[in-house]
């Protein structure tokens, strides 16, 4: 009888073994994705702008991405705006089944008005691309994304802080969530208190085709992860701003456009997609692969490109050769 528990809790102890070396999980994260203009004509014409990236954002177990821009039918555009952009709904083809959930914090998605960002809810929603960072009310545009994988609890918080703030969402309005120190620090203290194993918040900031991150971007960064952040990562410059490790933590400051058309230069027509493996006790490793947009803002991929990677206890910033 004895030999038999014995043999029977071995074979537990060797069931429980697989779950906890699986209790890791991969996300991917892209910088800005503008499904308008030339992005918008290369999937009306039934071509995939996210052909070369595609193996790379799948085999993630979740991906996420800045949406740059509403996706709806409806609305008229801001007055006054140089830049005011609006996809067709048709362009979620582009990402559905790839992307999970993408942010709607930044300065372009209430570039219709709230009736063009009520629809890209709903069509994200039919879509089955959850969102983030903007919501119907105050409250669910500051409400985590949740991800549960493979034992782990992830919350990701998005906010923007680059203007116009009129978009900022209100106690009972729809808009998206403003980088209010007070409330984001409220925020990351609220999802470990809720139960969070990991946090990231992603934010849209800093000044456009500026490479390297401001003070401000610096200060609020360091002061995130001072409140538990544990991974700190970055959009909005239409360029890239390198990464650095603050206590420990990782902050990729900008990781530039995704897809995007209208660059020039070689800095903005650069972007990263940013892979983070994870555990329950942070950040295992992770890395950027680099992309080139082409005329029509669609990435390629740069072989051999040297972009920054690195792994757990490294006291400063790697440079990886992706092939």
């Amino acid at each position: 009888m004895r030999m038999r528990a014995g043999f029977a809790w071995l074979l537990l102890l060797m069931s429980a073994q697989p779950w906890a070396v699986t209790r890791e999980v991969n996300l991917v994260l892209v910088g800005d994705i503008m499904l308008d203009d030339g992005p918008g004509r290369v999937i009306g014409s039934g071509r995939d702008p996210l052909v070369h990236f595609s193996s790379l954002i799948t085999r993630a177990d979740y991906a996420i991405a800045n949406l740059e821009c509403p996706v709806a039918s409806v609305g008229a555009a801001k007055a006054g705006k140089m830049f005011a952009f609006r996809a067709a709904p048709a362009a979620l083809t582009a990402l559905k089944g790839r992307f999970q959930a993408v942010s709607l914090a930044n300065n372009h998605s209430g570039d219709y008005g709230r009736a063009a960002f009520l629809q890209t809810i709903e069509l994200l929603d039919k879509a089955g691309v959850r969102h983030f960072g903007g919501g119907r009310n105050l409250a669910e545009a500051h409400a985590p994304l949740w991800i549960e994988r493979n034992g782990l609890r992830i919350a990701l918080l998005g906010y923007n802080e680059y203007k116009p703030r009129e978009f900022e969402a209100g106690p009972d309005w729809p808009g998206i969530a403003w980088s209010e120190d007070s409330q984001v620090l409220a925020d990351i203290r609220a999802a470990r208190a809720a139960g969070a194993d990991i946090i990231i918040p992603f934010l849209h900031w800093g000044w456009e085709k500026e490479s390297n991150p401001s003070a401000r971007q610096r200060q609020l960064a360091h002061t995130l992860i001072d409140a538990g952040a544990d991974v700190v990562v970055g959009s909005h410059p239409h360029v890239t701003q390198g990464a650095e490790y603050y206590r420990g933590k990782l902050i990729v400051y900008s990781l530039g456009n995704f897809v995007f058309d209208s660059f020039k230069t070689q800095a903005t027509r650069t972007g990263w997609l940013l892979e983070l493996h994870l555990n329950a006790t942070g950040l295992l490793d992770w890395r950027t692969v680099a992309a080139w947009l082409d005329e029509e803002g669609v990435p390629q991929r740069l072989p051999a490109a040297p972009t920054p990677c690195g792994k757990a206890a490294d006291p400063l910033v790697q440079v990886c050769l992706n092939r």
